[in-house]
């Protein structure tokens, strides 16, 4: 399931029955409840559960596109939800050394960065 997907245990004001609040209901929702419904719905509901390219396939350009954009905030969650969707470490660190000749070296130390801290063991 997508990181901004991903529903949290209920807590005690919330009752068990009652469904757990996404990831993006949680990040964003008090301040732009559209933009979280639209998360959940259109990007995760839709987009991502689209048949022509593998989740893997998914988070391997996600990946990629927020290396090349220096997005180090979103990479992270993208980061762990590609190596829950099968994406190796070491494809990772291939695809960010591969980015570092298109999309610069900067935005690729940024992501040796982030990869150190999402590989770290938890």
């Amino acid at each position: 399931m997508p990181a901004f997907a991903q529903a949290q245990t209920p807590t005690a004001a919330q009752p068990a029955t009652a469904k757990p609040p996404s990831r993006a209901q949680q990040l964003m929702g008090d301040i732009a409840p559209k933009m979280a419904e639209l998360t959940d719905n259109v990007l995760f509901g839709d987009i991502w559960e689209r048949p022509g390219l593998a989740k893997r396939d998914r988070s391997l350009i996600t990946v990629a596109a927020l290396i090349a954009l220096n997005r180090p905030e979103q990479l992270r969650s993208h980061m762990a939800l590609a190596r829950t969707n099968g994406v190796k470490e070491e494809e990772i660190v291939e695809a960010i050394t591969q980015l570092a000749f298109y999309a610069g070296w900067p935005n690729a130390i940024a992501a040796i960065n982030v990869a150190r801290d999402v590989f770290k063991p938890k």
